[in-house]
């Protein structure tokens, strides 16, 4: 795991902080847990017109002191970088401003990072931390159909896109799991079609199931909207399928690594500045 926190170019006023407490915990399926969370905290929630939107769990360092109540730019402005908290990019699932709750889905991989073992313990009643919301992408209503690609990490935002497309949408979905068992009810127009790509055992992040499967499809007719999210390898093979192969112009795309295969978190923050994290 990286010793060093991300760098960060947010603010106070661009990303504020949010606390909240851990309402219930669900058990999705064997990969994954859902965190509903409100509380006090949630009145000071503001919340975006991004359907993708996307918040960053604060995760204190082991061994390092923090003042409590943790105020995190305040920790940035007085500590080193090296002592700053690790942060964790989450899709924010749904938001329920009637209820002031909100949903965040994580993948678990037993005792593996830092967020999902987080998740697999918490309790009602536990709090935590998180900066956001940001986010960037909103289906565009002059597409004819819609094309979603992507792996377990991006499995909550492409479920909240497919979500959020009127009943007579059209498209296709390719959502990468591990088996059945992972397998997730996603409440979708009747004319998008899902496809769930089974890995059956094999690691995630490796293998050409995702990128074979939106290259070799039967495509709709039409203007498309691409939405296509995942571990970095696989988005940079979707960016040739696209552009190159489909000549697709850069607006109908949003097209982002989530995670790198044996990167944690900090390292794949610190990569996509340079060339070979370039999507």
């Amino acid at each position: 795991m990286s010793t060093v926190p991300a760098a960060t170019s947010a603010t106070k006023n661009t990303r504020p902080q949010i606390d909240l407490t851990v309402i219930r915990r669900e058990e999705l399926s064997p990969h994954m847990v859902r965190i509903v969370a409100g509380g006090p905290g949630f009145a000071a929630y503001v919340n975006n017109d991004y359907v993708d939107r996307y918040i960053k769990i604060v995760f204190p360092q082991p061994g390092v002191e923090y003042t409590r109540p943790l105020d995190l730019w305040t920790i940035r402005e007085t500590l080193p970088r090296a002592q700053w908290p690790f942060t964790r990019t989450y899709t924010v699932r749904w938001v329920d401003t009637a209820a002031q709750e909100l949903a965040i889905d994580f993948v678990i991989h037993g005792d593996e990072g830092l967020a999902g073992p987080w998740a697999a313990g918490a309790q009602p009643g536990d709090t935590f931390t998180f900066t956001g919301p940001g986010g960037g992408y909103n289906p565009s209503p002059e597409a004819d159909w819609y094309l979603l690609a992507g792996d377990e990490a991006a499995l909550p935002a492409i479920a909240a896109v497919i979500e959020s497309l009127p009943a007579e949408a059209r498209g296709l979905a390719f959502i990468e799991v591990d088996s059945d068992a992972d397998i997730q009810h996603i409440a979708a127009p009747a004319g998008v079609q899902l496809n769930w790509l089974r890995r059956n055992g094999a690691p995630a992040g490796g293998g050409d199931l995702l990128v074979s499967a939106v290259a070799g499809a039967d495509w709709l007719e039409g203007r498309v909207d691409v939405f296509a999210h995942g571990e970095r390898g696989y988005m940079k093979a979707l960016r040739n399928v696209l552009f190159a192969e489909r000549g697709l112009e850069r607006s109908q795309v949003s097209l982002s690594g989530y995670w790198a295969k044996g990167r944690v978190e900090d390292d794949f923050q610190a990569e996509k500045k340079l060339p070979i994290g370039k999507i």
